[in-house]
Order: structure tokens, then C-alpha cells, then sequence
């Protein structure tokens, strides 16, 4: 046997076969003479382990790999401060504990706020850091945005050399990776960064830079869209053209009626959802007139009277309402419900004369029966969808009513519905600081209960009365004898979301709890999560030389 003829696949295929049906191959005889054939099984096995040593014996050295080319490119950003740089290696090592004995959060949860900061701040990291970012940013898809800002030209340099951060020459770090100069300019499929980024990159990444050119360019990613429309699957469809609200437009009508055809319903109803938000497209001019039809101010300008679709015509089915109730509510309120939460609430005002806040306080009967008020829910859960989805904060203002108030002295109850659910996405209308500074009259007067959801859509880091009531609320339930578990939710958000400035206020708290009890050992672990992210963003601060 020549040294070019190797045993090894005749030796799998026998033993894929068993050497009942395929007997020892002839290329392995010259190694037959050191086993015994008597028992084929074994000296298959015996072969095999032979042809393993001659094969390791006889490998010859690959050639060296060359210089990896160029060098990287220079990044022209400041380097992180010294003391920013060792913060950096002790989030992405992710180790628990903190100075002075004080326990602490845990750390991989304030490494995206490290992140965003530092990339806002326009900072570079040291070089030595680069790998060990661009490991957790493999790990953890919702960090490669910022990591990879940060980790400049050097980590797309890195990228190159190892194929597991390929991910970083897909990913969209400070936008989409071409800018046009005219906003108009369609995006040029031949241009190889959005090629391979949008026909090679993985889902998620897809839909990552779908989103970042709608946001820059909406004309472009709707191009881009279209261009493998027809191919993409029901799936992928829905989640892309839920990428569409970036950047919606009139100019994306068109795309979207043609989306009313789709095969998926689903795709269907998120396009006409879509289209519900643009004021004047087609289809809530026809959502409006049967909206007219269903809901008008009576006679005696009281009330308003109700009169819900009989049917769910063909034509309403194209325009995103199922013919069958998906909630169990009755057909008939969830067409109403449908109709309803689809047509612009300038309607409303401009038929009644009325503002949202009369609308509101009007009593809602039956066409029928104009004694009934049956369906005053159900107009005011689509009245409350439509605010959402059109983001109009008038309505969405109205329907939440005034901010939550302590009782007068000696009124007993406090004024304010309590609420929860729903109304965290009408709060998520309004402006950040009055968002905020109703979140915080709703904990001050309610407590943390039913307020995480409420805070959950506030903006981060919560503003200081937010903040300031958030402790005062924990302070309250530490009193009462609650076990900080059952606000668990609450106090994982706060870690990452109370202003710093209150580590003072949580300091006393965990001073003023009974020693090794639990609220004690819960304070102190806040406490020193908000000194470690005030130290965190402080590090992060420049002062020019």
C-alpha cells in the first residue's frame, strides 16, 4: 500500500455496514498482520485505531498563516478615563459583590446603561477591553448596537480575523451603514453593505437594520422591504412590516393597501393597524364613515347613542377585522370595538363640537334603548386603543383623567381611579415629565401594587420626584410588614431606573430596618447599586485637558 492510499474510509463504511455484509477492506491488510482476524468486529475496531495513529504519524504541518493584512485603522476618539476602563472590565466580567462589603446588583444588567452612556459620551475603549465587548455583545443580541459603536474600527478590524464576531460586519452600530445625501434615494441593492447585511445577516439583525434605515430613510427601507417582499416568509413579514411605524408615512400607503391582500391574516391586520394611524390614508376614511354609522351624538346633545354592525361584510375583512371574535367578547362589540378603535379621533370633535374630555363624561346608550349602557366599556376601550395607536396625547390625557390625590383631611379616600393595564400604554403617550409626574402622584397615593407598569413606562433614569416617591412608597411597605418579594418586579426595575441621587435616602432606610432582616439586606443591596451607577456615569465624564 502506497502512503497515499488511507484505510480510514473503507474502515467507516465497514463499520457503518458491519463486517457481516462488508468484510475488512484490502487498503487495510498491510496493518491486518498486528491484529487477529479471527474476530472481525475487534480487529475492525483494532484497525481503526492503528489507521488513527498512522494518520496522526503521517500529517504534515499546514502552511503559516500570513500577516492578517493591513493594520487596524486608527480611532481618532478619547480613550476611556483609566477609572472608566477598570468599570468596564468588571461589568463584562459580570461579578457580583462591591466595595466596602456592600452587595450589589447584578452587574450584567447595568452593563447596557454602561454602554449607551459611554457611547454618547463619544469614547473609545482601551484595546485590551475590545475582545472581551465583543464576547458579550455575541452573547447578548441587544448590546451589539452600542458595543459595536464602541468598539470603533478596531473591532470591526478584530471582526475580521475571527469568524465569531462576524455578527460586528452585520451590525448597524451608529446607523444604517449607507447615508444618502437626498432622503429620497431608494436603497441601492448593489451596494455590498446593505446587500450582505440584509440578504446574509440573521433575522433578528435584519429587522435591527430594517428599523435604523426607516429611521434615517424611510423611503429606503420601504424599498428595501419590497425588494424581497414577495419572498420573505408569513412570519418574517408580519415582524418586518411591524418595522414600517418608523418613519410612517403616506408615502408607505400604497405598499401597506397592497398588504391588505396578503395570504396571512396576520400580516393583514398589522398592515391595516398601520394604516389606521395615518389620518387621511383611504382606509380610515372608511373606518371613519362606519364609526359614523355606529356611534352619533343624540338629538338632545346628552348622550351618545350606539349602533353596532350587524355584520362583518367582506370589505370590512380586508380591512383588518376578523370576522370572528379572538376574545370571546361577542361578535357584534368586538366588530364595534374594531370599527371603532380604527377610526381617527378627530372625528369626534369635529362632529360633536365636543372636546375629548366632554365626549368622555357623556352617558353612552343603546340605539334601541337609550336607557342602556351597555356599551360605554366598549367605547371607551376603543376610544383608549385609537389614543395608543395614533399617539395622541389630548385623548390619551382625557381618558387617564387627573393625576391621583391624596385624600382631603378627613375625606377618607383618595381622589383618582386606580388603575393598571391599559392605562400604562396611554401614559406612554404623554410627554416624558408629565408621564413621570403622574406615575408619581399614582405611587404616592396607591402605593407600588398595581403601579408596575405604570413606572415600567417611564423614562429612564426616573426623574427625582419620581424617584423620591418610589423610595418613600419602599419605605411605607417596609413599614407595614410586607416581605420585599412581593415587590420584587418593582425593585428589580428600581436598580436600574432610581436617579443615584437617592442612594442617601435608601442608605438611611437600610440603616433604620431591623439588622439582618430582609428589607435590610434589601436596601443596602440598592443602595449600593445606585452609588456603583453614580460612580459608573461620573467615570464617564471628560473634562477637557
Amino acid at each position: 500500500m502506497t502512503l497515499t492510499q488511507d484505510p480510514w474510509e473503507p474502515l467507516r463504511t465497514s463499520a457503518l455496514l458491519g463486517t457481516d455484509r462488508r468484510p475488512l477492506p484490502p487498503t487495510a491488510l498491510p496493518l491486518a498482520e498486528a491484529v487477529d482476524p479471527s474476530d472481525p468486529a475487534t480487529a475492525l475496531l483494532e484497525l481503526a485505531a492503528l489507521a488513527t495513529v498512522r494518520r496522526r504519524a503521517g500529517a504534515l504541518p499546514v502552511p503559516a498563516a500570513g500577516p492578517p493584512g493591513p493594520p487596524a485603522p486608527e480611532d481618532p476618539r478619547p480613550e476611556l478615563p483609566e477609572a472608566a476602563a477598570r468599570r468596564l472590565a468588571v461589568l463584562l466580567g459580570g461579578r457580583t459583590g462591591g466595595t466596602g462589603g456592600a452587595t450589589l446588583a447584578n452587574l450584567a444588567e447595568l452593563l447596557p446603561q454602561w454602554l449607551a452612556a459611554a457611547r454618547a459620551a463619544g469614547l473609545r475603549p482601551p484595546a485590551a477591553l475590545i475582545p472581551g465587548l465583543l464576547d458579550a455583545a455575541r452573547a447578548r443580541s441587544e448590546l451589539r448596537s452600542d458595543a459595536v459603536a464602541l468598539a470603533g474600527p478596531p473591532g470591526r478590524w478584530l471582526a475580521a480575523q475571527n469568524p465569531d464576531w462576524r455578527f460586528v460586519l452585520r451590525t448597524t452600530a451608529a446607523g444604517p451603514a449607507r447615508r444618502p445625501a437626498d432622503p429620497g434615494t431608494p436603497a441601492d441593492p448593489a451596494n455590498p453593505a446593505d446587500h450582505r447585511l440584509w440578504h446574509e445577516g440573521l433575522f433578528a439583525e435584519r429587522v435591527t437594520h430594517l428599523t435604523l434605515l426607516r429611521r434615517h430613510d424611510p423611503a429606503a427601507g420601504l424599498e428595501l422591504l419590497r425588494s424581497t417582499w414577495p419572498t420573505e416568509r408569513a412570519e418574517d413579514r408580519l415582524l418586518f412590516l411591524d418595522a414600517l411605524q418608523d418613519g410612517l408615512s403616506p408615502a408607505d400607503e400604497p405598499f401597506l393597501e397592497a398588504a391588505l391582500g396578503d395570504r396571512s391574516k396576520n400580516v393583514r391586520a398589522t398592515a391595516a393597524e398601520l394604516l389606521s394611524t395615518l389620518p387621511d390614508s383611504a382606509l380610515t376614511r372608511r373606518m371613519a364613515e362606519r364609526a359614523r354609522a355606529a356611534v352619533r351624538l343624540a338629538d338632545s346633545g346628552t348622550h351618545l347613542l350606539v349602533t353596532p354592525p350587524t355584520e362583518c361584510d367582506e370589505r370590512m375583512q380586508r380591512d383588518g377585522i376578523a370576522p370572528k371574535s379572538p376574545t370571546g367578547r361577542g361578535e357584534r362589540a368586538w366588530w364595534f370595538g374594531e370599527l371603532v378603535a380604527a377610526a381617527p379621533l378627530s372625528v369626534w370633535p369635529a362632529d360633536t363640537g365636543l372636546t375629548p374630555g366632554q365626549l368622555l363624561a357623556l352617558r353612552v346608550g343603546d340605539s334601541v334603548d337609550e336607557t342602556s349602557s351597555s356599551w360605554a366599556d366598549d367605547l371607551r376601550e376603543a376610544w383608549a386603543r385609537a389614543a395608543v395607536r395614533q399617539h395622541d396625547a389630548d385623548w390619551a390625557r382625557a381618558l387617564l383623567g387627573p393625576a391621583p390625590a391624596p385624600p382631603a383631611r378627613g375625606a377618607g379616600r383618595a381622589r383618582g381611579a386606580r388603575v393598571t393595564g391599559a392605562p400604562a400604554k396611554l401614559l406612554a403617550v404623554l410627554p416624558p415629565e408629565e408621564r413621570a409626574a403622574w406615575t408619581a402622584a399614582f405611587v404616592e397615593v396607591h402605593g407600588l401594587a398595581e403601579a408596575f407598569q405604570l413606572l415600567g413606562a417611564c423614562a429612564t433614569p426616573w426623574t427625582p420626584p419620581l424617584s423620591t416617591a418610589v423610595v418613600t412608597a419602599l419605605a411605607r411597605a417596609a413599614a407595614s410588614g410586607a416581605y420585599p418579594w412581593s415587590h420584587s418586579g418593582v425593585l428589580g426595575m428600581t436598580e436600574r431606573a432610581l436617579a443615584p441621587g437617592t442612594a442617601a435616602a435608601v442608605e438611611e432606610l437600610a440603616a433604620g430596618a431591623s439588622p439582618d432582616s430582609a428589607w435590610s439586606e434589601t436596601f443596602a443591596r440598592l443602595a449600593g447599586t445606585l452609588r456603583f451607577r453614580a460612580a459608573m456615569l461620573d467615570e464617564l465624564t471628560v473634562t477637557p485637558g
